[in-house]
């Protein structure tokens, strides 16, 4: 199961830095999920997501189906500052 989890990030991580203009919503909230954020609510079109030892909240917005690039990219970041993709 870990090695499948490892190939799921992998995977996941290279197509959100490839395309971060054209990421669906939920497609973003389920990346946070698969590495290892929660949810936590939010108002409106927002969700926060949030992981126990990371002391930066996520927070993404739907707009028309769609997540904000630069959200995409603090995602990315975040992931890559805490070797989150391990």
């Amino acid at each position: 199961m870990g090695v499948e989890l490892a190939r799921e990030k992998e995977r996941m991580l290279k197509w959100l830095e490839n395309n971060p203009k054209n990421i669906r919503f939920i497609e973003l909230c389920r990346a946070a999920e698969v590495f290892g954020f929660q949810g936590r609510g939010g108002k409106g079109s927002h969700r926060i997501f949030v992981k126990e030892g990371i002391p930066e909240m996520l927070n993404f917005q739907n707009v028309k189906g769609k997540a904000k690039p630069y959200q995409v990219r603090q995602l990315i970041k975040v992931i890559k500052k805490y070797n989150l993709e391990k």
